[in-house]
């Protein structure tokens, strides 16, 4: 079935160009399209979107008030937050209101099409740009936490420097090429990470690895 996506966005030539973005991909389509976040409503109830790609900064109604009246409305559909800005407190308070998932505008085409197949897939994802941000501001609020035993779940010292390695945005072939690892090894420890401790996308392991204390703000 075709995914059909919302795009709100107050300016019209970045709304053309996720469209032209997404006619590339295939499965996707753009059901309909907001300049402002008091439409954010009426158009998930006439429209009823798969995912909505929602910017933060509009006119009138911001974006993250826009996406905490559609939470408040019951809503389920999938929002992925695109927009310029890396501020870490608003990062935070878009991904604490309901998003799934947080793109830099900025983003490749292939990025988008990554972002798009992890919520479909009830994924969420991160922009590899600002995982570390992410990282940072979370061990912020639980530094106060107890160490835990980071042995519970049987990781070998390769797994845990490899799930270092991801939650820091690295890409498999940078992580191979670092380690001096063949792609299919690393491939095979990510799938053995994931599979043990029940993580199936990069932003669920981002906070594992901060609740866990694996990383740390100097890494």
């Amino acid at each position: 079935m075709t995914c059909r996506l919302l795009l709100v966005d107050d300016h019209s030539l970045i709304r053309a160009g996720v469209r032209a973005l997404v006619s590339d991909i295939p499965g996707y389509c753009v059901a309909g399209e907001a300049d402002d976040g008091n439409q954010l409503l009426e158009h998930v109830r006439n429209l009823a979107p798969d995912i909505v790609l929602l910017d933060i900064s509009m006119r009138s109604t911001s974006g993250l008030d826009a996406l905490t009246q559609l939470r408040a409305s019951g809503s389920t559909c999938k929002v992925l937050i695109l927009s310029m800005h890396t501020d870490p407190d608003l990062i935070m308070r878009a991904l604490e209101s309901g998003a799934h998932g947080y793109l830099l505008k900025d983003t490749s085409a292939t990025e988008l099409e990554q972002a798009l197949c992890a919520l479909r897939n009830g994924e969420r994802y991160l922009s590899p740009a600002i995982a570390h941000t992410v990282i940072n501001q979370a061990l912020l609020h639980t530094q106060h936490r107890k160490q835990p035993n980071r042995d519970r779940h049987n990781l070998t010292a390769r797994q845990l420097e490899i799930l270092r390695l991801i939650v820091r945005g690295k890409s498999t072939r940078e992580i191979a090429s670092g380690l001096g690892l063949s792609i299919k090894t690393v491939e095979t420890h990510r799938s053995q990470i994931m599979k043990r401790l029940q993580i199936h996308d990069v932003a669920g392991l981002v906070l594992y690895a901060v609740r866990e204390k694996i990383i740390s703000l100097d890494d």
